[in-house]
Order: structure tokens, then sequence, then C-alpha cells
């Protein structure tokens, strides 16, 4: 009797967290469903009040992160666990994983210092944190970016607000550095010309503020020019080198040199010093 009694005991209970533990894979299964419906709904709500996407982003990835740690444990409380004493065990190895892990926590405290602060934003090219690309995405503790040869370098956004960083994009405008060096025998007033011609019918160069074209140093081989135009932050690399390329081209046209280091070695022949060995030969 008390054989059967444990018997249909097992059997009930087993009924029963059989039926609970579907309860719960289907409460885990309908708010994921659930989570990334109402993730993808604030993304676009955010989008629509043309918050900047980095913030879009940023609170997006907590916010999906919170829903889900809601979803899972709702899932546990169906299967019969106390989430109460879960929360409090949880918070208890929360306080010594958070000890273990402080770089981590140092990381999400960066990326809320990027948000708050925004020293860059998506799209924008930095170099920072050893690495120089265009800004892809900002996650809690990470930030991504895509190398100029297509390359996701994924740093720590405590790495990335170490130290300096350097945005070529916070601004609508740059100044392109040229140097050019040419011969001591070239006409200054030739090369001046030349140069301002170059500028000058370049179309993607701004007029204000004015360009500016100076010789600047006297160097061991050559005399060193400086061409300094302002362009559309989105034009730099190619004004910089196809104006590059102009210049060479136009200086052949003109006759003018571009030296390349060199060094003068002059011999001195002296009679006396040239007759001592012989001398001495012939004592011997």
């Amino acid at each position: 009797m008390d054989i059967q009694w444990i018997v249909d005991f097992v059997q009930m209970q087993g009924t029963s967290f059989v039926i609970n533990l579907v309860a719960a894979l289907a409460i885990f299964l309908v708010g994921r469903w659930a989570v990334k419906l109402l993730h993808g709904l604030s993304i676009k709500a955010m989008q629509r009040g043309k918050l900047d996407p980095l913030l879009v982003k940023f609170l997006g990835n907590i916010l999906y992160a919170l829903m889900m740690i809601f979803v899972v444990l709702a899932a546990i409380s169906q299967v019969g666990i106390q989430t109460t004493s879960l929360i409090a065990v949880i918070g208890a190895a929360g306080l010594a994983v958070g000890l273990a892990l402080q770089g981590s926590l140092a990381n999400f405290a960066a990326g809320v210092l990027v948000i708050i602060f925004r020293p860059y934003k998506i799209g924008d090219y930095v170099e920072a944190g050893g690495v120089a690309g265009t800004i892809d995405d900002v996650q809690i503790f990470t930030t991504e970016l895509k190398t100029p040869d297509n390359r996701k370098v994924i740093v720590p956004n405590g790495q990335m607000m170490s130290g300096a960083i350097t945005n070529y994009s916070s601004h609508d405008t740059r100044r392109v550095d040229l140097v050019v060096g040419v011969g001591y025998d070239d006409p200054i007033d030739t090369v001046r010309r030349v140069l301002e011609g170059v500028v000058a019918d370049d179309p993607r160069v701004l007029a204000e503020p004015a360009p500016n074209i100076r010789m600047s140093a006297m160097a061991d081989s050559s005399v060193q020019w400086i061409v300094r135009p302002w362009v559309k932050a989105a034009d730099y690399w190619d004004v910089h080198w196809e104006m590059t390329e102009e210049i060479k081209r136009r200086f052949d046209a003109e006759g003018i040199s571009i030296p390349f280091p060199q060094r003068d070695v002059h011999v001195y022949h002296h009679p006396e010093r040239a007759a001592e060995p012989q001398a001495a030969s012939l004592e011997r």
C-alpha cells in the first residue's frame, strides 16, 4: 500500500513537472519573440525621435538585455524555482563576479561615458585605442570599428576611452598638408606660380579658409614648399593623392626638378704628401 502511494505521488509530480517544464519553455519562446518585437519597435521609436544612432544602439542593447532577463526569470519561476531566493543568490554571486570582472565593469562605465560625452558617433573615422577605423557599432562593453581594408576590429570601451581620441570626421572641412621639394636652381616665382595654378584649378579646394602656399625651409638637398588647401572632409584623400600627382606632372612640364638626397664629395690632391711614400721606399 505504501509503495503504491509512492508510485502514485511520483507519477502525479512527474506529470506536473513535465507540464510546468513545457509551460516554461513556451514562456521562454514566446517571451523571446516578444522581446525581439519590442526591441525592434523601441529602436524605430528612438529613430523617429531623431536620436543619435550611437545612443539608439547602446540603449537598444541594454533594453534587450533587461527584457531577456525578465523572460528567463519568468520561465524559471514556472518550473517552481523561487525567483526571490534565486535573485538573492545571483546578487551574492554577482558581487563576487563583479570583483573578478572589474575590467568588464570599467568597459561598461566607459560605454556610458561614450554616450554622455559623445567623442564619436556611428560612421565617424577615428583613431583611438591603438586602432584606426570607422565606427560601426557601440555595444555595452565594446566598440566595433571597420578598418579601411575592411577588417572588423572589436575594442573594449575602456581601451577606447583610456587615451587620446582623434576624430577625423568631427568637422566638415580638413586641411591637406603637402610638402614639395624643388632644386636650388629652380626660380622661386615659377615654382610659386605652378603650385598656385594646381590649387586654383581644383574645384574641390575651398575659397575659405584661403590656401596657404609658402617656401618653408632650405634643406640639405632641396628647397621645401608647403601646399595647404582646405577641402571638405569627404574629399581629403582624393585631393591629397590627385594634387600630388598633378604637381609632379606640371613640374615636369615646366622643367622644375625634384631633387633626391645627395652628397658632394671633394677630393684634393697634395703633391707633397703623395711623394712621401715614395721617399720612404727609397730609403729602405
